[in-house]
């Protein structure tokens, strides 16, 4: 069987909902009905209770029927008597008896002179009684009263209505109200339910139940297949939807949905992001260790804006960006040198074309000779070939840009103490930060690092001849975004200096900047926290 085929035999939501009304109607009305018939069963027997002892007593306060009882009743006149007032009241029967308990009248002539089935002794004492009882003609509610003569009991007179028969005369008596009851709320039922299901369908686009919920589970296995981040806000900040990348990028709780932005993420960047604080296109945000690229747009809906979407790709988490910026680096090392031996190679061509061998010589040896002593000592002193390997990419970066990178004689590390993105991170995004600083200082320009490993730290220092930074922004430049450079080149800015802060928090350590003539940017890292790295 085809899904065309299956769809076809699921009952629409009009169906659906005109069968659940009828059932409910239909079951209210029998409840109601039971209910009704319960009370009226009820009220029906003490009504025909004390109907049969109004009659018991008429008949006991007969003289004929008290002196005929006692003379013995030798001409049957009770019994006559009896089965008149029965025929007339339309009850079961007349039981007249005498002290004893012997009948002198009942309907069956047969049981006449016998003693009656139940115990007459409460009614013999001088007691009326009412109730329901089972006898040789069935069950039937009875009153029962004595036949007094001068203050004694002389006997007792029980009448009778067969239950039964007071039933089925209440069931064809009511039967016509309860049926156009139950056949007017039916109506009602059907017309309501036929209503309904256009308002509903009206307001869910025609879709039947089941197309719906298989829309939401296109939707879900959509949202949760896809490799980006969408999160999705009310126009109050409510998030209403968060698949699980978006989950895992902003470290979401499991019952993020339902709860305002503020309360799920710390104030900051990407708080400010997503509640439209910043440019909605392309905007680059932290989230913990993430850079994320972020994108938000609204969501309207019959011209109304109902809330925004938002859209996260993962530009990389921070090892991954470490190891990004190392290629960085290692590009920018490669394309410095290629441009700086381009020069030179141009220049010794020079010198040969004029004859001059002996000075194109010097300056191939001079030439040789720097590139092989900065190797050699950065060799000796610097166990981490990682971070060897990017003091020099950052000394040919510093040289095509006419600025001396200097590596301070106690910049010894005979070990690897860190994890070496980490170690590119946090080295590399400031020397980068003090090149640009010292781009726009006046000769001699130069940058100063310094990796020294102590008894009890890591020391990161970083040192500039830029103009420095001032004191009202020594704690915003670690902001995420923030930036004293312009954007040139699609390069992002605000990212660096937030990485670095963002590393050294998560090894123990702390970030700080203080000014000597240009930058002094220092991290200092416990060496407890290296060992277990």
């Amino acid at each position: 069987m085809g899904p065309d085929l299956v769809l076809k035999t699921r009952f629409s939501l009009a169906h659906q909902i005109l069968a659940l009304q009828i059932g409910i109607v239909v079951m209210a009305a029998v409840a109601g009905t039971a209910a009704a018939a319960w009370q009226a069963h009820g009220e029906l027997d003490t009504q025909y209770e004390q109907r049969s002892l109004a009659i018991a007593e008429s008949v006991a306060s007969m003289s004929s029927v008290q002196n005929a009882l006692i003379d013995g009743d030798p001409g049957g006149t009770i019994q006559v008597t009896a089965e008149e007032v029965r025929k007339a009241t339309g009850a079961l029967y007349v039981v007249v008896t005498d002290r004893n308990g012997i009948r002198y009248s009942h309907p069956n002539r047969a049981l006449i002179g016998q003693r009656v089935d139940e115990d007459p002794s409460p009614v013999l004492a001088g007691h009326t009684w009412v109730g329901v009882q089972s006898g040789t003609l069935g069950t039937s509610a009875r009153g029962k009263a004595p036949i007094l003569q001068g203050g004694l009991v002389i006997g007792m007179v029980s009448v009778g209505y067969l239950e039964s028969g007071v039933w089925t005369h209440l069931l064809l008596a009511d039967l016509p109200g309860y049926g156009v009851t139950i056949l007017v709320a039916l109506a009602l039922g059907i017309a309501g339910s036929v209503l309904l299901a256009r308002r509903l369908k009206r307001q869910i686009f025609g879709l039947e139940p089941f197309e719906i919920a298989g829309l939401l589970e296109e939707r879900e296995a959509s949202l949760q297949g896809i490799r980006e981040g969408a999160l999705a806000t009310d126009a109050g900040g409510t998030i209403t939807l968060a698949n699980a990348e978006a989950r895992r990028l902003l470290d979401l709780p499991a019952d993020a949905v339902g709860k305002k932005v503020a309360a799920v993420l710390p104030a900051g960047r990407l708080a400010s992001f997503l509640s439209g604080g910043l440019n909605d296109e392309d905007e680059v945000v932290l989230a913990g260790e993430r850079v994320l690229i972020a994108s938000r747009r609204p969501v309207r809906v019959r011209g109304h804006e109902i809330g925004h979407v938002v859209t996260l790709r993962d530009s990389t988490d921070l090892k991954r960006l470490s190891g990004g910026l190392g290629v960085d680096s290692l590009t920018d090392a490669l394309r410095a040198q290629a441009h700086e031996f381009s020069n030179r190679l141009h220049t010794i061509a020079g010198l040969v074309e004029l004859g001059r061998a002996e000075e194109a010589m010097q300056l191939i040896t001079a030439t040789s000779g720097v590139h092989q002593e900065l190797t050699e000592s950065l060799l000796e002193r610097i166990g981490d070939p990682v971070l060897g390997a990017l003091l020099l990419a950052k000394a040919a970066v510093a040289s095509e840009r006419g600025i001396e990178l200097r590596v301070s004689d106690d910049t010894v590390l005979s070990e690897r103490l860190l994890e070496g993105q980490d170690l590119i991170t946090l080295v590399g995004n400031l020397i980068d930060n003090a090149l640009d600083a010292a781009a726009a200082s006046k000769p001699p320009r130069w940058v100063a690092v310094t990796v020294t490993q102590q008894e009890s730290s890591l020391l990161i220092r970083v040192q500039d001849s830029g103009p420095g930074v001032p004191d009202s922004l020594r704690e915003k430049v670690f902001q995420e975004g923030y930036s004293t450079k312009s954007r040139a080149g699609g390069r992002r800015r605000g990212i660096g200096l937030a990485l670095v802060r963002e590393v050294a928090h998560r090894y123990g350590g702390e970030v700080e900047v203080d000014n000597q003539g240009g930058a002094v940017f220092s991290v200092r890292l416990p060496a407890r926290v290296m060992a277990a790295s």
